[in-house]
């Protein structure tokens, strides 16, 4: 779902002449305006969070949890998940302890729903102060116990210039057999259903099956014009124009143009998904008041700078938001002006024995194109 550049790209670009791939990672920030303590000391944090979301020091960039270790003497033990689902499973099972989790919004209502994440202590969280409102109070955690903000983003619709005529402006060319075989979609249900849900004017949290079977439908006439339905290979086929048309992440559109400045971007006219990941503590934590330091170190000016440029997704920080010398400060395509808009939605945690029959529809769907 994140920005997950492959071994291939990140050796294209070290190839790329006076690229920075030989620059020297920093390690540390200048000046940490938040409250930060060494009392914990050679305590291992275990955090769990999606692949390529973090400034890691490539490129010469802020390597963040080495700048915290150096900070606080805390040792970071970092790994990844694909995806909410699969997150869930790892901390459902019991099998490993994690500190710190970002799962986006639907996900958090679902672990607040059933008593897996505990509540932060906002005392020990002084840099709060830098999330935008409009961020706070959400669906998903109307009191802001659980979570605290850490990137925004939606779904728009990237396409080559060269290969496409026109400007496209809704779902619906995801559907044009002129593009036929050159058309990708999401390898996820969710996401794909919500295309067709917002093409069709359906609530994308509908608990209406006769909806979900309307969806499923126009799914499988996309069969036949669908070169692909990928995720992470996305990357390389718009990149290397081996696809025209491809719905995905605007954090994600940003990376593939810079590899492929044919490629453009567009909000469709019928709306989209909005999402907000967020860092929240599981109950399991072992290390909780550490976690309290981590969270309050991600909202530093400097360290959401970095992780901003170096993720490209919107941010939920106002001292990157407001700051003129951020990279994509006034993006349209991360932050569109009231004119640009369109109607956005977000998904909710549904209920499952909903969850359970989208899921055997897209069996059917997948079915079908074979």
């Amino acid at each position: 779902m994140k920005k997950n550049l492959t071994v291939l790209l990140a050796l294209l670009i070290c190839a790329i002449p006076f690229s920075g791939c030989g620059a020297e990672r920093v390690n540390e920030i200048s000046n940490p305006v938040g409250t930060y303590t060494r009392d914990y000391e050679g305590t291992v944090l275990n955090v769990f969070n999606w692949g390529e979301y973090i400034s890691d020091g490539s490129e010469g960039s802020l390597d963040v949890n080495a700048a915290f270790e150096a900070l606080t003497g805390i040792t970071v033990n970092y790994m990844n998940y694909e995806s909410n689902e699969a997150m869930y499973a790892k901390l459902k099972s019991g099998a490993v302890s994690y500190d710190i989790i970002i799962p986006s919004d639907y996900m958090i209502e679902r672990l607040a729903n059933e008593n897996m994440l505990q509540k932060l202590d906002f005392s020990k969280i002084d840099n709060y102060h830098y999330i935008a409102d409009e961020y706070k109070d959400l669906y998903f955690d109307p009191a802001n116990e659980y979570s605290v903000p850490y990137n925004v983003g939606m779904v728009g619709l990237i396409y080559n210039t060269t290969m496409v005529s026109g400007t496209p402006d809704s779902w619906s060319i995801m559907w044009d057999p002129t593009y036929a075989d050159d058309i990708l979609t999401f390898n996820n249900p969710r996401d794909a259903f919500a295309i067709a849900q917002f093409l069709l004017g359906i609530d994308v949290n509908t608990t209406d099956k006769a909806e979900w079977d309307r969806a499923a439908e126009k799914l499988k006439e996309q069969n036949a014009v669908l070169q692909a339905r990928v995720m992470d290979e996305v990357f390389n086929k718009m990149e290397s124009a081996n696809a025209a048309i491809a719905p995905y992440y605007a954090g994600d559109f940003l990376t593939m143009q810079a590899e492929n400045e044919d490629l453009a971007f567009v909000y469709p006219k019928e709306g989209t998904n909005i999402f907000v990941d967020s860092v929240c503590v599981p109950t399991s934590a072992q290390n909780y008041d550490a976690a309290m330091l981590y969270i309050n170190f991600l909202l530093e000016p400097e360290v959401a700078l970095a992780n901003a440029e170096y993720i490209c997704y919107a941010s939920a920080n106002t001292s990157v938001i407001n700051n003129p010398d951020y990279e994509y400060y006034h993006n349209e395509i991360l932050y569109p002006s009231a004119e640009n808009r369109v109607f956005t939605e977000y998904f909710h945690d549904i209920d499952p024995e909903i969850r359970t029959y989208y899921e055997h529809l897209w069996e059917e769907i997948l079915l079908a194109d074979q």
